[in-house]
């Protein structure tokens, strides 16, 4: 398995194929990780890719696993990445 893309190499592969400085292509990199940081509250979607979501999860009962002792979970905020369709059938390939 070869190892995942650093952001220099992919804003390297984005200033190539666009025939942008690779400084270009870092700063929209940038720009586009500060909307999406912004705008998750609300969801944010990278056409394409996917979704950025905040969900609420409630709180719950939980066990330790090095005691077995049961402790109570908070409830919490978290992020979550949805894939999109086109992204799944595009990586995975159409059933």
């Amino acid at each position: 398995m070869s190892k995942a893309l650093t952001k220099s190499q992919v804003a390297a592969a984005i200033a190539e194929k666009n025939e942008l400085s690779k400084k270009q292509a870092v700063a929209i990199l940038e720009s586009i990780a500060q909307l999406a940081y912004k705008n998750a509250k609300n969801s944010f979607t990278l056409p394409g890719l996917g979704k950025l979501v905040l969900v609420q999860r409630k709180a719950r009962l939980g066990r330790n696993p090095a005691t077995g002792e049961t402790i109570q979970i908070k409830a919490k905020k978290v992020v979550k990445f949805r894939v999109a369709k086109a992204a799944k059938d595009a990586i995975l390939g159409t059933k």
